[in-house]
C-alpha cells in the first residue's frame, strides 16, 4: 500500500547494500586521436578495467587480468589513448601498452615506484609520464616499444601533474610544486622544447603561477598553435590561452568558479574544439557543473544544455566533434555519455536504472549565517520515498566531507540515496575550508581545521532544526578521513548534541597524522593547523583523541587495514578509549582496503552494519 504510515528510519527502500556494492565507478574517459575508439576506465569490487568501444559495437576489455592505476598519490591518470591502442598505469608500479587488436598489454617500464599521466606521442614513438619512487617524483620518458630504459625528462620539484604534448611531439607543458604548498596553494606552469629522438628537455621556460597562484591542466590546441591552461588569480579562476608563436596572452575567462582541487591525476574540466577555434569548459554553479564553450574570436561565453545531468566530470572531445563526459545527477547513476550533433548517446552506465526516480531525494542548496557572521553552504535532502510517510521532523544525518580542500557536489549518490529511501535526511555541509566558494571561503580554514569546520558542522545542523526540518533528539554525524575527525571531534567537545557518530578512517591525532601520512600530505598541516613545535597546543587541542573521555554518543568506526593516508593506528586509538568508558561502539576493520572501501562484501557490510547500528542507537533510542 502507497503512503503507510511508518516511523522515519524504518522505512522499507529498494536501494539494498548489496546494490551499493555492485556499483561500478567510473573514473575517466578519452577518445582516440582519430575518433574511432571511445576508452573509458570502470572500477568494480575493487578490479579496475580499461574498455574500448568503436561505434556502437560492444565494448572490448583492454586490461584483462591487469589492475589499472595511476599509482602515484592519491591515484588517477590511468591510461591515454593513442590511435592504434592505450598506454596504461597498472597497481603494479609499471607501464603497459595495448593496441585494440588481439594480443596481451606489453610492459614499457620496470616494476619499481608508481607511474600515472601517460601521454602518447602523436607518431607513438614515445610516452612521456610522471613517476614516484621512494618519496621521489619526476617526468620521464620511454620509448613505446619498451625496449629501452626510461629516461628522466626533469626533476627537482617535490611533484609533477598534467604533462601535456604539443601535436607534433616538439613541446612538453606540465604542472610542478613543492613543498609545503598543495597544488591548489600555488603551482607552476612550465613549458620545454622537446627532442623526441633524444628524450631530452631544453629552454624550461616557466609560463605562469608561483608559490600563491594556483595553475591547473594545460592543453595544447589540436592544430598546435597555442597553450590554454587556468589559473587563479583572484578570489575565482581565469581561462588563458597562450600564443606559441607570438607569445601574446589572452585571458578569455576571468574571475569564473572553474578550477577544482588536484587530488588526483588526470583530472580534466577544458578540452579544445577540434578546429581550434573553441574551447569547452565545466563551470561549477553552488555544488552543480554546467557545460560551457567559448570562442577564440569573439569571446562569448555559450552555455551547452545537458540535461537532466546536474554534475558533469571529465570532459574530452574527439577529432569528430563530438563530446564525451561523465554525467549524473539525483536520480541518475554515473554515465558514460557522448554527445553528437545534438543528440545524446549513454556508452555505459555505473548501475542499472532500476530503481524510480521518486526514491531519490533532490538535492536542496541550503545556506545559513554562522555565529561570527559568514555565509556557510551546504546540501540538503529530504526523505524520500513513495511508500511510506511519516509525521514530524525526521531524524537528520550530517555528512562532512573528506579533503578538507573538497565539495559535496549536486550528483548521485547511492550513499545518500540509502538514507534518505529509509527516512533520514541528509545533510552535506561544504564547511568553511570547501572549494567552489571561491579562494577566500577555502582559505579560511588555514590555522583553522578542527575549529571552524566543527562549528560549521555544529551550526548547520542546528539551522536545519530551526527550519524544522530535523529532530534535535535524533542528529547523527557522518564522515571519512578528514569528514571523519569532525566527526570524532563533534562528539569529543559537543556531547549530546548528536545521538551517534559514523567515522571512517578518520583522523584522531594529529601529532601522529603529522609523522605517518604519505609525502602528497606531507605538509598539510601546516597550513591547516600550524607548524610543530610552535602550535603544539593547537594540535594537542584539536586532536579528538585527547578529547574522547568526554564521548558519550554512540560510534561506529570502520577503517582499512592497508590505509597509508590514515593509518589504523588512528581508529585503534580511538577505539582504546571508547572500550575504557563504556561507550556504546562498533569497529570494523576492513582487510585489504585502503583509503576507501572498494570490495563488494565490505561495502555490503557497511550499510549492513550501519542500518542496524543507527536503528539501535538513534530510531529506537530513548
Amino acid at each position: 500500500m502507497a503512503n503507510q504510515p511508518i516511523p522515519f528510519g524504518l522505512w522499507r527502500s529498494p536501494i539494498a547494500p548489496t546494490m551499493i556494492g555492485s556499483a561500478a565507478r567510473l573514473n575517466d574517459l578519452q577518445f582516440s586521436p582519430d575518433g574511432n575508439f571511445l576508452v573509458w576506465s570502470q572500477s568494480q569490487d575493487g578490479k579496475t578495467c580499461l574498455l574500448a568501444q568503436q561505434g556502437k559495437d560492444a565494448p572490448i576489455d583492454l586490461s584483462g587480468e591487469f589492475n589499472p592505476r595511476g599509482a602515484v598519490g592519491y591515484g588517477g591518470g590511468e591510461f591515454f589513448a593513442g590511435k592504434s591502442g592505450i598506454v596504461f598505469a597498472d597497481r603494479d608500479g609499471r607501464l603497459y601498452a595495448k593496441a585494440y587488436a588481439t594480443g596481451l598489454p606489453k610492459a614499457l617500464t620496470p616494476g619499481f615506484g608508481g607511474c600515472a599521466s601517460p601521454v602518447l606521442s602523436s607518431d607513438e614513438t614515445f610516452v612521456v609520464f610522471v613517476h614516484s619512487y621512494e618519496g621521489r617524483d619526476v617526468l620521464a620518458a620511454v620509448e613505446s616499444q619498451g625496449k629501452a630504459w626510461p629516461k628522466i625528462l626533469t626533476q627537482g620539484a617535490d611533484f609533477y601533474m598534467h604533462p601535456a604534448l604539443s601535436p607534433d611531439g616538439s613541446r612538453l607543458a606540465w604542472v610542478e610544486w613543492d613543498h609545503p604548498n598543495m597544488p591548489w596553494d600555488g603551482a607552476r606552469l612550465m613549458i620545454a622544447c622537446l627532442d623526441a629522438k633524444e628524450l631530452r628537455l631544453s629552454e624550461i621556460t616557466q609560463l605562469a603561477g608561483d608559490e600563491n597562484q594556483a595553475v591547473f591542466q594545460p592543453i595544447f590546441s589540436p592544430d598546435g598553435t597555442k597553450l590554454a591552461w587556468l589559473q587563479n588569480s583572484a578570489e575565482f579562476d581565469d581561462l588563458v590561452v597562450f600564443d606559441l608563436q607570438s607569445g601574446q596572452r589572452d585571458c578569455l575567462l576571468k574571475n569564473e568558479n572553474l578550477l577544482p582541487p588536484a587530488w588526483v591525476q588526470g583530472i580534466r574540466v577544458l578540452a579544445w574544439s577540434a578546429d581550434s577555434s573553441q574551447i569547452f569548459y565545466l563551470e561549477n554553479h553552488l555544488g552543480s557543473l554546467v557545460l560551457k564553450k567559448i570562442s577564440l574570436e569573439t569571446k562569448v561565453s555559450q552555455l551547452i544544455a545537458t540535461p537532466p545531468y546536474t554534475l558533469l566530470e571529465q570532459i574530452a572531445v574527439s577529432s569528430r566533434g563530438e563530446i564525451g563526459l561523465i554525467g549524473q545527477s539525483a536520480a541518475l547513476a554515473p554515465r558514460i555519455l557522448v554527445f553528437s550533433e545534438g543528440q545524446e548517446r549513454v556508452a555505459a552506465r555505473s548501475l542499472p536504472d532500476a530503481i524510480p526516480e521518486e526514491y531519490f531525494s533532490a538535492a536542496q542548496s541550503v545556506q545559513w549565517t554562522s555565529s561570527d557572521g559568514v555565509e556557510v553552504h551546504g546540501l540538503y535532502y529530504p526523505p524520500a520515498n513513495p511508500d511510506f510517510s511519516a509525521e514530524g521532523a525526521p531524524p537528520m544525518i550530517t555528512f562532512i566531507h573528506g579533503g578538507p580542500t573538497s565539495q559535496s557536489q549536486n550528483g548521485f549518490s547511492l550513499d545518500c540515496a540509502f538514507f534518505t529511501s529509509r527516512g533520514y535526511a541528509f545533510l552535506m555541509v561544504n564547511y568553511r575550508g570547501s572549494t567552489g566558494y571561491g579562494r577566500a571561503y577555502r582559505d579560511a580554514l588555514r590555522n583553522n581545521w578542527g575549529k571552524l569546520d566543527l562549528q560549521d558542522a555544529i551550526e548547520g545542523s542546528q539551522a536545519m532544526v530551526d527550519r524544522g526540518l530535523a529532530d534535535p533528539g535524533k542528529l547523527v554525524i557522518k564522515g571519512s578521513s578528514a569528514g571523519g575527525y569532525t566527526v570524532l571531534n563533534a562528539l569529543a567537545h559537543h556531547p549530546g548534541f548528536f545521538k551517534a557518530g559514523i567515522c571512517m578512517y578518520g583522523v584522531s591525532n594529529l601529532f601522529l597524522l603529522e609523522m605517518e601520512t604519505h609525502k602528497f600530505e606531507e605538509h598539510y598541516n601546516k597550513s591547516l593547523v600550524g607548524s610543530l613545535p610552535e602550535t603544539a597546543e593547537k594540535f594537542y587541542a584539536w586532536s579528538p583523541v585527547f578529547h574522547a573521555e568526554k564521548i558519550r554518543d554512540a560510534l561506529a568506526v570502520f577503517q582499512g587495514d592497508l590505509d597509508v593516508v590514515v593509518p589504523p593506528s588512528q581508529s585503534e586509538a580511538i577505539v582504546r578509549q571508547l572500550k575504557a568508558n563504556g561507550v556504546p561502539y562498533i569497529y570494523k576493520l576492513y582487510e585489504g582496503e585502503g583509503h576507501g572501501f572498494r570490495k563488494k562484501e565490505n561495502l555490503t557490510d557497511f550499510y549492513e552494519t550501519v542500518d542496524q547500528f543507527l536503528k539501535q542507537n538513534v530510531i529506537f533510542s530513548v
